[in-house]
């Protein structure tokens, strides 16, 4: 039976982009659920891949910091940008911070492709187990076993099971005593108490906002869903939600107090958001919707929470709606450098399925790609 040099497990970005990056003396596979490589790529950012971000630091991210900031040193944002010039890719700035594919995320697949056509293509394929014997790594899978001197995890996390997803990453790093954290939602919408009810009235509707979790600070739009909030900025506020209260500044760039100041009109006329949205923060504010002359100075005091509407939500909308998954392999377990298990020679894991998680806004893409070079590098360096 043959015995490969490298298996990377999940032909996914970090998955793609490690065998792209792999010296091609080695004897090399990806061994995938799916038909077709790259699945989450190819649908992320509306078809178009929101590849990485202006601005990119381990304050992107919740994980290990320093575990985090070594690898986005090691290819940087800036490195990711160069090899895609490189290679014909010249992604569009959205926002003045998101990178997209100029027409379709299929400008960056076509250059993992081309750049792992060395590398055999076991698709279509369920991972089913992995063991070690005698330093040879064996993958049971659903279309038999697999061999290799060295095992690479590159299997993601829980979320898109429509795309194949699943813990199997985890259950590998179980089976090898590694310890791991289990996946938990994150980049997700967050479901709203009795209290806050109200939200789901305005259904469609979103502004953008400033909501504040822990020591974060999100700025971005939110919107008003029927199972409670959502959009960019709660999304990744969710990241860094565990339980208690997140505060809301609806009007993040205004002074409510200096909008009322000597107005005639009525207070919801004066709040630049949409009318039906304005009406329902006052009856949550518990103010009455009088002429901004005639507010009382407990009206004032209570209005003045539109710049900080406290709240615990109730949860968030599950794995069916989750973009990335909290969790995974603890960076603890792992060579910083190599991304190679402390204690278990030549077992590597990479991108989503460790536990580090980026905001909204490419981060995780970056992380993906970035985790993938440093580690592609390191077994590269075995070879010299």
């Amino acid at each position: 039976m043959k015995i490969y040099d490298v298996i990377i497990l999940g032909a996914g970005a970090s998955g793609l982009m490690c065998a792209s990056h792999l010296d091609k003396k080695f004897t090399a596979a990806l061994v995938d659920v799916n038909s077709k490589v790259a699945q989450k790529l190819k649908i992320s950012g509306g078809g178009k891949c929101n590849i990485t971000n202006v601005h990119v630091s381990q304050e992107n991210y919740d994980g290990n910091g320093e575990f985090i900031s070594y690898t986005l040193n090691d290819f940087s944002k800036d490195d990711l940008l160069e090899y895609l010039h490189v290679n014909g890719v010249e992604p569009v700035i959205r926002k003045n911070r998101y990178y997209f594919c100029r027409d379709s995320s299929d400008e960056i697949i076509n250059i993992l492709k081309k750049q792992t056509l060395h590398v055999d293509m076991l698709l279509n394929r369920d991972i089913l187990h992995v063991s070690k014997k005698n330093d040879i790594f064996e993958v049971k899978t659903s279309s038999g076993v697999l061999k290799t001197k060295r095992l690479i995890v590159a299997t993601g996390g829980k979320s898109f099971a429509n795309l194949g997803a699943s813990d199997i990453g985890l259950e590998i790093a179980k089976d090898f005593d590694i310890k791991v954290k289990d996946f938990t939602p994150a980049l997700v919408g967050l479901t709203v108490q009795k209290d806050q009810f109200w939200m789901k009235e305005l259904s469609g509707l979103s502004c953008y906002v400033n909501i504040k979790v822990e020591d974060k600070i999100l700025k971005e739009e939110m919107l008003f869903a029927h199972k409670g909030i959502s959009g960019p900025a709660v999304l990744s506020a969710s990241l860094y939600w565990k339980k208690g209260n997140i505060a809301i500044d609806f009007l993040p760039s205004k002074s409510i107090l200096e909008l009322i100041n000597g107005s005639k009109k009525m207070v919801s006329s004066v709040i630049p958001l949409p009318k039906r949205l304005s009406r329902e923060i006052l009856k949550a504010l518990h103010v009455e919707d009088v002429e901004c002359k005639k507010l009382s100075q407990e009206s004032k005091k209570n209005l003045q929470k539109i710049h900080n509407y406290e709240f615990a939500p109730a949860g968030n909308f599950g794995f069916t709606k989750a973009e990335v998954c909290r969790g995974g392999v603890l960076s603890d377990e792992l060579n910083f450098a190599t991304f190679e298990s402390l204690h278990v020679e030549n077992l590597h894991f990479i991108g989503e399925v460790i536990d580090v998680t980026g905001e909204l806004g490419g981060y995780n893409f970056q992380w993906a790609f970035s985790s993938a070079v440093t580690c592609a590098r390191a077994i590269n360096a075995t070879r010299a």
